[in-house]
């Protein structure tokens, strides 16, 4: 039987016109803005240290030799077909979590004994209590450690050791810190969510160390923390405190957590001392103490949070590039401070859709020197803040720029309009009424997110373990070809079931079609591994998941999951989405990730050795013109290092994201990296609503690089590739991927653009000025209704290129981790003329 499930479309439709206001001059700044009550915060490495990546894995020293991913068991197909499922009703909304219920059969497939690896930990197993009085800290450290976890990975690698840290209903009594690794993640029960609580004679500074003390902040990859309480309101007030150490970066899931301090204390929620090359956290609240989040890190999406009853909601240290969506501040002295840093530690802030309410000062901020000075550093961009009971709105450099409420698109940074200086202009405090497309917002005006799903609200008996079905056998184990099963239970769970993947890695040497009404969760990132002859040929490219087919509408939901390849498949689009939802976030993507070569259990690891970029795969992600998809926290990364051995590979993966969507697609906190001809590229797209993007180029590119763009590869018209017609025969810095590409579309809405060059051909940068690449981004053609707020790079000559002029340059807009321009408002309608005539009191 073949179930679906509908939702009905409610969407408020809302335009505005372009036009142009303007904000009173400085005023005197309100008394009390001191930050001398914030404890000494020194962030390891310093910027002079440029945050160069220095990677290394732990390797895995015995690997599963009885494995072999690139010869798969064939599948066993059975002959009789599936039974059948009711269809989903109204949600029981249980008293217990399925997760808790369901069997627990992960694996880890690429390390001796990995068959029985104890990936599901309950830490009431290892002895703690939850009763709120018997000390728990050890019996929460037992369940880590089992196995021979450490500090120093005990020879299984980065991604060898994966394990949940579950904790059911209860509190948690801590009398000291833990200790985590990579490849760990706490999950507690949502419906009644767990509480680790700080004893009074706790022995240490920090109560959760979530960084792998053994590998650098920028490669602690793949880890979580969610549905949990850290409360330290029993802990001596007049004592500094940290709840989290959270020092990671990409593939990291920090959501639906409490963070509950003492008021009027000396308490933090959330720390990153070590930095980070961070993409996501979201829906996070902080109360009382003295910072919820004390900001040093890279960059940042940090998505419906709020801060109540405290000193400072989030304290930036540094950082290159934050978007801080749905923020609500509550009694707070200031809602964001952005001077404790030193000169260069700040490029981008933007404040989206947030509320401050009892505040003194919601932005304080650095002087950017003069009203006519080029610098980037220190960019400011609010769109749409309301405030009720607050002193200032932005306070720079001691003086109040901007009170009251900001409705349209308020920016403090350079600026680029046409009919604009060809060098853009300093925006000293400038209001925009910018356009939202309608189809991007919920039904308060704001743009739409969505919480990551847990699914608590249904049973386990309405959830299937994809490796628990009788007759139709799914290993999961790196080894058998899981194909026809795996569509087999997808089909059959479409609108009954949840489809739970456990632990492991999923190999498929055919196309996985998920049917709308799926709903998919994994564990660990449990991976979908293509491999065989049908993913080979880069001129006939083959998808190994598909999402919907073309027109399709419904729900497609998946969360936790990683894609990636087994092999050097050249023709393989690992992901497309076809599917858009009858609501908005039917269709979902929740920590959700890419992963070419690297790793263990794929071919890529050791063929793409030999100095020569081996092409791996075609193309990441593909959103179709049909498709509209939510999208939240997830990376597409060809792998630049080994997370499990030495093995020196050059990869090349054809493309990150190609993004033709038109029904209204968000994507929040994501990063794609290494990909060879471009990281996005957004072809007659509309209706597109992006909140922090982060990228890299190839490090094998560049100078003295084994291959110059678009080779490996052979420019594919059809799917729109960049051919590099622009630059020279032999001109190595112009022939690397681009960061992203706009050709034509509309409706288009960016916020937080953060994309660093660090090499060329592994080594020092060896182009004009000091740069590494001549280009970062381009826009092809007319989009219409394009709004890009803080572009930020680094050793890029060029920021953008527009129909083959070069816009915006370095040299003119100095700043962040090398450039930054707060506002790209070419296509957008509105003009540098307009704002003249109506502008009061603006410098340009």
């Amino acid at each position: 039987m073949r179930c679906q499930v509908s939702f009905i479309l409610s969407i408020r439709f809302l335009a505005s016109l372009s036009s142009v206001l303007s904000q009173d001059s400085a005023v005197s700044v309100p008394a009390g803005q001191s930050t001398a009550l914030y404890p000494a915060y020194t962030y390891i490495p310093s910027i002079d240290a440029d945050w160069k990546p220095h990677p290394h894995g732990l390797p895995i020293v015995q690997p599963n030799a009885t494995i072999d991913p690139l010869s798969p068991r064939p599948m066993n197909i059975p002959a009789f077909p599936l039974a059948s499922l009711s269809p989903f009703g109204p949600p029981p909304k249980p008293s217990t979590y399925w997760y808790e219920e369901i069997e627990h059969n992960g694996i880890s497939p690429f390390i001796t004994n990995g068959s029985s690896w104890k990936v599901y930990r309950n830490v009431k197993d290892y002895g703690a209590t939850g009763n709120g009085k018997t000390d728990d800290a050890a019996a929460i450290q037992a369940a880590i450690d089992e196995g021979g976890r450490g500090p120093d990975g005990n020879g299984l690698g980065t991604t060898g050791a994966p394990a949940i840290i579950y904790f059911p209903e209860g509190t948690y009594l801590m009398s000291r810190s833990v200790q985590s690794y990579v490849d760990t993640f706490f999950i507690g029960n949502p419906i009644n969510r767990p509480t680790l609580k700080v004893s009074s004679d706790f022995a240490h500074s920090t109560l959760l160390y979530m960084k792998d003390p053994t590998l650098g902040a920028t490669i602690n990859f793949y880890i979580g923390v969610k549905n949990l309480v850290l409360d330290s309101t029993d802990y001596s007030a007049n004592t500094s405190f940290t709840l989290m150490d959270w020092s990671v970066s990409q593939a990291t899931q920090l959501t639906n957590v409490l963070f509950k301090m003492p008021v009027s204390s000396q308490h933090t929620g959330l720390s990153t001392p070590e930095g980070g090359s961070g993409t996501y956290m979201g829906n996070l609240d902080f109360e009382g103490g003295l910072i919820g989040i004390n900001m040093n890190n890279q960059q940042y999406s940090i998505k419906d949070c709020s801060f109540t009853n405290m000193q400072t909601g989030i304290l930036i240290s540094h950082v290159f590039d934050m978007v801080i969506q749905g923020m609500r501040f509550l009694n707070v002295e200031i809602g964001v401070d952005a001077t404790t840093g030193g000169v260069g530690n700040i490029g981008s802030v933007a404040l989206i859709d947030s509320v401050a309410q009892n505040v003194q000062t919601v932005v304080l901020t650095k002087s950017q020197v003069t009203a006519n000075s080029t610098t980037g550093d220190d960019s400011i961009v609010i769109d749409n803040l309301q405030t009720n009971g607050v002193g200032s709105t932005v306070v720079a450099g001691g003086k109040t720029i901007l009170k009251g409420d900001v409705t349209g698109t308020w920016v403090y940074g350079n600026a680029y309009l046409k009919g604009g200086p060809v060098t853009g202009a300093h925006d000293a405090g400038v209001t925009y009424q910018t356009f939202r497309s309608p189809l991007l917002l919920d039904d308060g005006g704001n743009y739409f997110t969505m919480t990551p799903p847990t699914y608590q609200e249904y049973t386990v008996d309405q959830v299937v373990n994809i490796k628990s079905v009788k007759g139709f056998p799914v290993f999961g184990d790196g080894q058998t070809d899981d194909t026809h099963n795996i569509n087999a239970i997808l089909a059959r769970n479409a609108g009954c079931a949840i489809t739970f993947f456990p632990a492991g890695t999923y190999l498929v040497s055919d196309t996985v079609r998920i049917p709308p009404g799926t709903r998919i969760v994994g564990e660990t990132l449990s991976a979908i591994s293509a491999v065989g002859s049908k993913f080979a040929n880069a001129d006939a490219p083959q998808v190994m998941v598909q999402v919907g087919l073309p027109g399709q509408v419904g729900v497609a939901q998946i969360s936790d999951m990683l894609f990636t390849v087994a092999d050097v498949l050249p023709g393989c689009i690992l992901l497309q989405v076809n599917i858009a939802g009858f609501s908005q976030g039917d269709v979902g993507f929740w920590n959700s990730h890419f992963r070419v070569g690297g790793a263990a259990g794929s071919g890529v690891e050791t063929k793409c050795q030999g100095g020569v970029p081996c092409k791996a795969a075609f193309l990441l992600l593909h959103l179709t013109p049909t498709s509209s998809a939510y999208i939240e926290d997830m990376w597409g990364w060809t792998a630049d290092h080994d997370l499990d051995g030495d093995y020196d590979q050059i990869i090349s993966t054809g493309r990150g994201a190609l993004i033709e969507s038109t029904r209204g697609t968000w994507l929040v906190g994501t990063a794609f990296e290494h990909n060879t001809l471009y990281q996005y590229n957004l072809v007659s797209a509309e209706n597109i609503f992006i909140g922090m993007q982060q990228s890299e180029t190839p490090y094998w590119q560049g100078t003295g690089g084994p291959a110059q763009a678009p080779a490996p590869w052979t420019p594919n018209a059809g799917f729109f590739d960049p051919t590099f017609s622009n630059c020279g025969v032999d001109d190595p810095n112009c022939r690397m991927a681009w960061y992203q590409r706009i050709v034509g579309g509309a409706n288009l809405n960016i916020y937080g653009s953060g994309f660093w060059t660090f090499f060329n051909d592994n080594g020092d940068c060896m182009g004009v000025n000091g740069t590494c690449q001549n280009n970062a981004c381009e826009i092809v053609g007319s989009p219409t209704e394009t709004y890009w707020w803080n572009l930020n790079t680094r050793g890029c000559l060029n920021l953008l290129v527009d129909d083959g002029a070069v816009l915006e340059t370095q040299n003119n807009n100095p700043g962040s981790w090398g450039a930054v321009v707060a506002a790209t408002l070419t296509h957008s309608g509105i003009l540098r003329r307009l704002v003249r005539r109506l502008g009061k009191k603006i410098l340009f």
